[in-house]
């Protein structure tokens, strides 16, 4: 199982925007073979961070989902709306017995 935080600290003048953007990108993900969850949290006390948490099955469907139409054109985009660099963290994750 592979795990993915992708961290963004938004702009606030385009907070809307790109939460509205992230919709069609989070129900498309989430749609996907492979994909055990997909979801955006807000970080409580920082203001305009969010996470994006994401499970997938193995390797094979996160370089299905890099390579997806939906996640390059969101991607091609997504600088607009950060205030600093898009921070990626991807972990091998193992069920606990």
């Amino acid at each position: 199982m592979i795990i993915v935080h992708a961290t963004f600290h938004v702009n606030p003048a385009k907070e809307a925007e790109f939460l509205e953007n992230m919709k069609p990108l989070i129900a498309a993900s989430q749609a996907e073979e492979g994909n055990v969850a997909y979801d955006l949290h807000k970080a409580v006390g920082r203001e305009n961070v969010y996470t994006m948490v994401e499970i997938w099955r193995d390797q094979a469907a996160v370089g299905l989902h890099n390579a997806s139409e939906h996640f390059t054109s969101f991607a091609a985009g997504a600088k607009a709306y950060l205030a600093a660099p898009l921070d990626v963290k991807a972990f091998d994750g193992q069920p606990l017995s």
